[in-house]
Parts: structure tokens; sequence; C-alpha cells
């Protein structure tokens, strides 16, 4: 089964659950608004293939960790797009889930899909207890405090924010726990695989910097230009853009660096670059490529 199709069915499984007689109806349409359709799913989809590169043994545990670490990214968008912090109006081209829903419920929603994402976990380690708790220590670490997501999303609240220790918190943060959580679910050893989803959450920053700046509203499905309007730290701001497309040409490079010796490294280096490359804004990646 190809990982798109894994994601999806883990995550549909998720929200079916969530959604049982019970639950209100339309916290139940707002948690299936926010998850589906689907995004790119660029972390649960690299916490399989280091899953992979390791030697996965166990697909349900891999897909749990997968599964909870899209819906704490799902979750962080909820929150993001709220009128106290972006007030975005759109998300994955379509409304976000407050402009659909009203804050309240989408304040609700996005505190159910941080439960349902340890609860998805928790499921799919029956099989395999041993490999939970660091797991859930992986994960928990990454949308907490003092240096997961919560705490980025805070910096943008201080009058002074450091641009790396920002980007590590709120991207880099989830992004390292989708390489260690995918080793964890290997059974491979998963603290070394922690600077390759640092590297890449930076990445990734830099680019979703690049993608607000340079990049089209339409093509993207969300509001671009709000750095500016909200003067937020950002890489482009800092480095100008073709020093942010340097720059993300570097930690791509160094992200495949960090790759921990393992069966798989060789196609997972390849991996890396391939979708480093597809972050860029259409225009932009022909220049770069």
């Amino acid at each position: 089964m190809d990982p798109m199709t894994r994601i999806e069915r883990s995550l549909t499984a998720a929200v079916a659950r969530a959604e049982q007689p019970g639950c209100p109806p339309l916290l139940a349409a707002a948690l299936r608004h926010a998850v589906f359709p689907r995004g790119a799913r660029i972390r649960p989809r690299l916490t399989l293939a280091v899953a992979a590169a390791c030697g996965e043994d166990d697909e349900d545990i891999t897909d749990a960790a997968a599964a909870s670490i899209e819906l704490l990214h799902c979750a962080s968008l909820v929150h993001d797009d709220l009128p106290c912090f972006d007030d975005a109006d759109t998300r994955r081209g379509k409304p976000s889930v407050h402009r659909a829903f009203g804050e309240p419920l989408a304040v609700l929603a996005g505190d159910a899909l941080i439960v349902l994402a340890f609860q998805t976990l928790a499921a799919g380690s029956a099989l395999a207890p041993q490999r939970l708790g660091a797991l859930v220590q992986t994960v928990s670490r990454a949308v907490g405090v003092p240096a997961g997501i919560c705490a980025g999303q805070a910096w943008e609240c201080e009058p002074n924010a450091d641009l790396a220790l920002y980007q590590r918190e709120k991207t880099g943060a989830l992004f390292a726990a989708a390489t260690v959580s995918g080793a964890a679910a290997a059974g491979a050893e998963a603290e070394p695989w922690r600077l390759l989803g640092m590297r890449l959450g930076e990445a990734f920053q830099v680019a979703d910097d690049i993608r607000d700046a340079a990049g089209n509203a339409t093509d993207l499905g969300k509001p671009v230009g709000r750095d500016e309007a909200l003067d937020r730290p950002s890489a482009v701001r800092r480095y100008g853009l073709d020093g942010a497309i340097d720059r993300l040409e570097d930690l791509a490079q160094s992200a495949v660096a960090a790759v921990p010796p393992c069966p798989g490294a060789s196609s997972l280096r390849a991996h890396i670059l391939t979708e480093t490359r597809r972050l860029l804004p259409k225009e932009l990646a022909r220049h770069a490529a």
C-alpha cells in the first residue's frame, strides 16, 4: 500500500472514531473539515519514510504514529488561523474552520484533534506496548512547552523573537517528532533522527516564508503576505528572497547529511531533496532547478 493511502486510511479511521454517536454534530463536522480533504501530508509521509528506511516491522504502530503527527498538525492549523493569531479566511483552498463553523467550535475542534492524536497513537500501539512510551514522549515534547508548537506560537506574542528559535519550536519540533517517531515505531534507536527532523523543519519554515512572500494564494490555498502584514519573524524579511532560497538549499543539504546510518539511507536522502524542492512556488522551483 502506498504511503498516502496508508495515511488517509488511518486518518479516516481516527476521525470516524471521533464522530461516533454522542459527539455534537457541528463539532464532528468541524473535525472532518479540519482534516479533509488532504493537504500535502508532509509530516506523516516523513514518518513512514523514516520507518521504512529503518526496516519497519509493524505497519499498525507506524500508521498510528504518522496519523497522530498529522492530527496535531491539523490542530495547529485550526488554532493558527484563529482571529487572535493569523485571522485567516482560507486553508487548503476552502474556508478556515473558524470561518466555516465559528470561533468557539474552531477552538474546541483544535483541542479535540490534539486529544484524538494521542488516542490514535495509543490504539495503534496495542500490539507493541513497549514502543508506546517513547512515542508518547516524542509526540508530547513536540506540541507542548518548553520547546514545542505551543512555545513556538507564543514567540509571536513576544516583543522580540529569535528567528532560529521561533522556527525550531513552531515548525521544527513537529518535524523532529515525525522523524524520531518513525524510527521509534520501527523499533530502531530513535534519538539520532532528531537532527534530521529539526533541519527539515527549519527548511520547511524557510520555504513557507518564501511562499508567503512570493507565492500565489490560489495555488497555496491560503492567504499570502501575512508575515509582512503581521510583522512576524521571517527568513525572507531577514535574508531577502534570494538569500532565503539559498538558505533553503543549505538546509536541504544539511538534512541529507544528517540521515543516520540505516538500511534505506540512500532512498531517503533522494526523497528529502525531492520534497524540499517541491516546497518552493512553481516559478521559483524552476529557477532553483
